[in-house]
């Protein structure tokens, strides 16, 4: 009886802590729901001990804040005895808050950089002017976008509407490493393709075979990585390949032979809880590369650096110091630890000398009450003069943001005709479901239009842009929010084609419910500050969907339901054709004019990366990255929970037509 009795406590304390665990971390956050895995790793299959987890969850450890001060010591013991419920491994347990860098680290050793010795083929150095007329051009892909104004769009077409059926892989190139999967933009230059897998490890490829010309290995350091391992794109530039590290420093290779020609510390990762994880941006001689860090108490900035030498030029900070403008929109110190990550990367024009950036979310993510004000430059576009990085213009899209709705993703750049006259305008879809219109000259609001239908954070804006009817959040009080923290779509990346006149995006139709409470901040370490847990909208059904947009009304021109979300960006072409991937594995075409599915072709691991396309020879190719990873895939599987069985993996797959078998 005595034993049946402290079975049914034991029991009880599991089910206790489970409740505790998994409101904070089935979101995606931390270790995931049931401890299999988000932005930290699985905490099942491996071999804890009661009081190591005890110590770890009351005082915290690298990159993991401590919960003494959410938690009484008798519900840290029911989350102790929960965890140690989870299914148990072989291996001796290792650090709950490190990230899977540490094996990558250990395992480097000789082959940080290889040299196959197949020769390469004669290239041009890509220089500044080159990355400027990268349009004529379409042979390569010489940056992340493809060309500065980040439309992701070729004129390329010889892979067609009446011939894309044809398509077939005619060669796949494995990274060696699949934790984090394959997240990156491939970038081709004269024949050559470049290749960042997660971990740092850079591949220079013959663009026709996929044979291996250099490989090289990033020497990681031993200490935990903030925000996983993926790593979403490399530069090219004056002979170069730019890489941002998981350790916040900017690495400069030769393009020729893999070799370490510059290395240069950004910050100290583990006092900022930052690193880089997107691509640098090439402008000029400069290189040009922001930071994550928005959900840990950080202040974030946009660097720029000398190509040739790897000497700091400038740095714009996102929150302002004193005597700056906008210090204002901050409470007491908080600008200190505010925020503003600058995790993505951003487009370039030319005519203004311009860099237009986009800014994350302020810290801490849901709980705003110790930092009043709107928070400048949090959840902004900032438009910099590329040669100085001084402040032309700004615009906030959602001031004192306390939704997790940042503003990072992608800005395109397009010349429109308004009213008899030409205008200068700037699309960016944003996390909060919405896609804001901007006169890129000024920085001048000129429409935001709906990209989902489930939005209820605020009602609408006015003739300026000003928020109408705006959701608050009680702290301490659940909140039910549209569109989820994760967005109204991911950081994926949408296509603009020039030939239909349409903004190609996808979207999804989720909501979450939100608790904001208090959190003291500690530099670098995670700062959310509240628990988030996903609902599906007003409906109650979750959907995804592919959209084609005018990009300045948001007249929507066709749209088609996908299955699960679309962590693949897309890309069209002068054929008309529209490219992505699902988290199935399927790679897609679709007619961009109609959204009818003209090819399929499963690769066998769920998408992250973004297609290109280039040609060798006259011949066209498609390059897609295949293979799961990243925070956002990982807290799928608690809305979709099959996903959780999709496979991962880390594999370049490249299609084209037959040689023969062409049609014109």
């Amino acid at each position: 009886m005595a034993a049946k009795t402290q079975t049914q406590n034991r029991q009880a304390m599991i089910e206790a802590g489970g409740k505790l665990f998994n409101p904070t971390c089935s979101s995606g956050y931390c270790h995931g729901a049931n401890g299999t895995g988000g932005s930290a790793p699985s905490l099942q299959g491996r071999n804890f001990t009661p009081e190591y987890l005890t110590t770890v969850i009351t005082d915290g450890a690298p990159f993991m804040r401590g919960f003494k001060d959410d938690y009484s010591a008798e519900q840290i013991q029911q989350i102790v005895a929960y965890v140690m419920s989870l299914p148990r491994g072989k291996e001796p347990a290792r650090a709950v808050a490190q990230t899977e860098a540490r094996p990558a680290a250990r395992r480097a050793g000789a082959m940080d950089q290889f040299t196959s010795g197949l020769k390469m083929p004669e290239t041009r150095e890509v220089t500044g002017e080159r990355l400027v007329k990268a349009a004529g051009e379409p042979q390569n892909w010489m940056t992340y976008y493809g060309t500065y104004d980040g439309k992701r769009y070729s004129t390329l077409n010889q892979i067609n509407r009446a011939n894309v059926k044809q398509l077939a892989p005619v060669w796949a190139f494995q990274t060696g490493k699949i934790e984090g999967g394959l997240n990156a933009t491939p970038l081709v230059a004269d024949g050559v393709l470049y290749l960042v897998g997660s971990f740092n490890r850079v591949f220079a490829l013959d663009a026709v075979t996929g044979k291996l010309f250099w490989q090289y290995f990033y020497k990681l350091p031993q200490s935990a990585i903030p925000y996983g391992t993926s790593v979403r794109g490399i530069a090219l530039g004056y002979g170069l390949v730019f890489m941002g590290t998981l350790d916040n420093h900017l690495v400069a290779l030769d393009a020729r032979t893999g070799k370490e020609v510059w290395n240069v510390e950004i910050e100290n990762y583990q006092k900022c809880g930052c690193n880089v994880t997107a691509a640098p941006l090439v402008v000029k001689d400069k290189v040009v590369v922001g930071v994550t860090g928005g959900d840990s108490a950080h202040r974030g900035y946009i660097n720029a650096f000398d190509a040739k030498t790897g000497k700091a030029v400038w740095r714009f900070y996102t929150i302002p110091g004193p005597g700056e403008p906008g210090f204002e929109t901050w409470e007491g110190e908080s600008w200190k630890l505010g925020g503003g990550a600058t995790w993505m990367i951003g487009s370039y024009d030319p005519e203004q000398n311009l860099i237009f950036w986009g800014v994350g979310n302020p810290s801490s993510d849901f709980h705003g009450d110790n930092r009043e004000g709107d928070n400048l430059y949090t959840d902004s576009i900032v438009a910099l003069d590329a040669d100085t990085g001084k402040l032309k213009w700004h615009y906030q899209e959602i001031p004192h943001d306390t939704y997790d709705f940042d503003s990072a993703y992608e800005q395109v750049l397009i010349d429109v005709e308004r009213d008899g006259k030409k205008q200068k305008l700037l699309i960016h879809p944003q996390k909060s479901g919405f896609t804001w219109v901007l006169d890129r000259t000024t920085g001048k609001y000129i429409n935001a239009w709906k990209h989902i239908d489930s939005i209820n954070w605020v009602k609408g804006f006015d003739k300026d842009g000003k928020h109408i009817g705006r959701l608050e959040l009680p702290v301490g009080k659940s909140t039910m929010v549209c569109p989820f923290w994760g967005g109204s779509r991911s950081w994926n990346h949408s296509s603009f084609s020039p030939r239909t006149g349409w903004l190609y995006n996808h979207g999804i139709e989720w909501c979450s419910l939100v608790t904001p409470m208090p959190q003291n901040p500690k530099e670098g370490q995670g700062f959310v500050a509240g628990t988030t847990v996903p609902k599906p909208p007003p409906n109650g059904e979750y959907s995804t969907h592919i959209d084609a947009f005018d990009p300045v009304t948001g007249a929507k021109k066709w749209t088609i339901k996908t299955k699960y979300p679309l962590t693949s960006s897309l890309l069209s072409t002068a054929s008309d054709l529209l490219f992505t991937a699902d988290i199935e594995g399927n790679f897609l075409a679709y007619d961009a004019k109609t959204g009818e599915q003209l090819y399929s072709f499963n690769m066998g691991s769920g998408t992250r990366g973004s297609p290109i396309t280039y040609s060798v020879n006259g011949r066209q190719y498609i390059a897609v990255p295949s293979g799961l990873g990243s925070i956002f895939t990982a807290g799928l599987g608690s809305v979709w929970p099959e996903a959780r069985n999709f496979q991962s993996g880390s594999t370049l797959f490249l299609f084209a037509l037959p040689e023969r078998k062409i049609t014109k």
